[in-house]
Parts: structure tokens; sequence; C-alpha cells
């Protein structure tokens, strides 16, 4: 028999592994190759987590169901025992939400995924997964304003408590860590100003400390960084932002460790509900696609809006990690490929200014929300940080000039020139 060569074999593998739904989900596919060969991202991202059904069809199916029958009752009480694993009630089993997990698991180099209903119920879940009366968390000032709110306002209740510090100073963060202390939570970049934490030491400041470091890398994604490699513990995502990437759902998800995932986060999810929903799901499963590609032009077309705000004589300050005048330039590059598509700048004249020249937008969606392909403008103060305090803020940089932009995919020019209309009036 004549011998294949080496690429077609290889090929054949690939594509054999997809064509029945019973085959094990693509990372375990590729960790048991008998080649050496690991699919790159973008492959990750478009096939893993795929089961065919008996319909052999190319895409995901929606499991739009809220229960699963069993064949008889035997089968029925194993399943609810875990004795046979299956699909039981989408509150907690659905093959369509599993299939996003699994895929967003791959692509962080995470071993499990639990997707919840929204970015705060990931948090919120993972919270009441790892925590209890008298523990205490330490985190960045610089996180989404809601997030402040559920650690200041919320956790107290039930007798957790948060120390926030300086998102950019180690000592500060050694310095509030106390004997009780179990969890480290950082967002980076931050929101809106893209303060880059440095995550190696984060993660050895919170292993010496018998902590868990918690990321929420929303505003990079697995596309630009992936914290676990760098030693995080657990990684929170807003799938709603960039995961989704077309500003269609409302969903989070939860990624780390198999036992700590699957045991007790999933536990909280399987208990109180936050579930993320079939649809939702599927939807999300076609963001992931193609998130490779947009992140890489959200990316330059951010650096080009970057560049040209900070020449711009009505701008006093732009924040972009991408600039080689941001503080955390270097570290940004050393621990993402790519620098995001969010961009905040200062304008002089405080709210009036910055309200005029976000009205003046003809182009821009005015709204808070971020990652969509449609470019969008907000102004921090008001808004995503509008419940937060004038102390906190003071401390913090959101001040009344701030204006934030989630640069999208339309032509960049038209993008500049509609800011324009406000900038140089």
């Amino acid at each position: 028999m004549e011998k294949l060569p080496k690429i077609n074999l290889l090929k054949r593998v690939f594509l054999n592994s997809f064509r029945n739904y019973s085959l094990p989900s693509f990372p375990i596919f590729w960790r048991n190759s008998v080649t050496d060969h690991r699919p790159g991202f973008e492959t990750v991202a478009i096939r893993s987590g795929h089961r065919r059904t008996h319909e052999l069809e190319h895409s995901e199916p929606i499991f739009a169901t809220s229960s699963f029958v069993f064949e008889n009752a035997a089968q029925a009480a194993a399943r609810f025992s875990g004795d046979e694993p299956g699909n039981i009630y989408s509150r907690f089993t659905n093959p369509t939400t599993r299939a996003f997990e699994e895929r967003l698991a791959a692509m962080e180099g995470g071993q499990a995924c639990v997707a919840t209903s929204s970015g705060m119920a990931a948090i919120t879940s993972l919270c009441m997964a790892v925590l209890q009366a008298g523990d205490h968390i330490v985190s960045s000032r610089s996180i989404f304003g809601t997030t402040t709110s559920l650690f200041d306002k919320y956790l107290p209740r039930f007798g957790i408590d948060t120390s926030f510090v300086a998102q950019t100073d180690l000592h500060d963060w050694k310095r509030a860590i106390r004997a009780n202390t179990r969890l480290l939570f950082v967002e980076t970049p931050s929101n809106p100003l893209a303060e880059i934490a440095d995550l190696r030491q984060l993660a050895d400041l919170a292993h010496e400390n018998n902590c868990l470091l918690v990321v929420d890398n929303c505003f990079c994604t697995p596309a630009l960084q992936r914290p676990l490699e760098l030693g995080a513990d657990l990684v929170v995502h807003s799938v709603t932002k960039y995961l989704d990437g077309q500003g269609r759902i409302v969903g989070g998800a939860v990624v780390g460790p198999e036992a700590l995932i699957k045991e007790d986060v999933f536990g909280v999810i399987r208990t109180t509900g936050p579930t993320m929903s079939p649809f939702n799901a599927w939807v999300a499963l076609k963001g992931l696609e193609t998130l490779s590609l947009r992140m890489k032009a959200h990316c330059e077309q951010a650096m080009q809006l970057a560049r040209f705000l900070e020449q711009h004589p009505r701008v006093s300050r732009v924040y972009h990690a991408g600039l080689e005048s941001h503080p955390q330039h270097e570290l940004a590059g050393s621990q993402q490929s790519g620098f995001g598509g969010v961009v905040s700048f200062v304008v002089a004249g405080g709210r009036a200014e910055a309200w005029r020249i976000i009205d003046a937008t003809e182009i821009l969606s005015i709204t808070a929300n971020l990652g969509d392909v449609k470019t969008t403008i907000t102004h921090p103060a008001t808004t995503t940080h509008g419940r937060v305090s004038a102390e906190v803020k003071a401390i913090t940089r959101i001040e009344e000039g701030l204006l934030r932009v989630a640069v999208g995919l339309e032509n960049i020019d038209d993008i500049m020139i509609d800011l324009c209309r406000g900038l140089d009036a």
C-alpha cells in the first residue's frame, strides 16, 4: 500500500474527528492525536466543542428545550444521581451551552468553563463559589463600576469585605493582603483608562498568600491575552462584549481548573440558576468563530484613532496602551498580542464639552456597551461609573472631560471625521 504524505494523513485524521457526534470534543482530540500538530487559535475558535448530531449538520444546532427525556426510569435516576453523564434540565445542562463552554475553555487554555446569563452573573457566582463569611478580597480600584458596587455594597451583607488598591502598584497590593484574604481581582486592561496590571507578579503574590487570582479578560479576550498562561487561576468574561462582537446578546463565563469550575462554580449555577440560554450560547458560538479576525481589526483601527487623537489640539490626554506614551506600554506588549479596541481621551471644558462632542456625532452609537462591530461612545463619569462616589472617581481619574470610544469596524476615516464634528467645531 502506498504511504500517504504526512500532511494528507493529518488532514484525514483532522476531518474524521468531526464526522461523528459521539467522538471526544476538539481539545481532547488534539491531545491524543498521533501527530505532534496542535491546531491554531483560529481553528480552535471554529471547531472545538462541536459534536455533530445524527443529522451531521455543518453548524451547531440550538437545543431549545427546557428539559430532556430519558429512556426509562433507571436512566433518569442514574442521571440525577450523577452515576451516568447526560442532560437533565437546561438550567444546568444543555448541549448548545456546553459547546460554547468547551470552545471558550479551549481558547483560554483552561480545563473547564461555566457560562452564565451575564458578566456580572459570572463574577457573582464565582464569589459565591469560592468565598464565605469572614473572607476578604483585594481588588483593583480600576474595575467595572458595577463590579465595584458588588464588592463594596452587596458582598459586605454576607460578611465578605474588599480592599481596593491601585492597579499598577504592587506594594499597594501587598499591603492590603490579610490573613483572611482569599481572592485577588483585577481587570486588565482597565475600563476606561487602559491601566495594565502585571499578571505574573500578581499571580506570584496571590499564590504566596494562598489566594486565587481572578482576571476579568473582557477587554482583551483570549485572542489577545491568556491570563491562565501568565499564572492566573480563574478568568471571567462578559460575553456580551467582544466574544459575541455584534451587540446581540447578554452573557458571561468563568474559566479555570476543572475541579473548581465543575464542582464549585457549577454547583452555584445549578442551584441559583443564572445560566446562559441555549439561544445566547449559539449566538456566542458564532461570535467566537470570527473573534481572531475582529480583534486584529479592532486593534488596528484603535491604534490609528489613538495616534490621531494624541495629535489633536483639543485633546489633552489619550489613554491607549498601544501608545509609546502609555506608562505600561512595554508591559502590555509583553503579556498581550495586541493593545485592544478601546480608546479614551480627555478634553477641556468638563462635562458640557464632553457631552457636546458626543451629541455632535452622527455615525457613532451613543451607548455604554463595547466590543461591537459598531463604534460606540460614552461619558464614563455619568454612565459606566455614574454610581461611583466622587472620591473614588477622583482617585481613579474618571474626570468629567473623559470620553471613551470602543472602536468598531467601520471605515476608520469615517470614525475620525465623526468625532471631529465636535472636536473641530
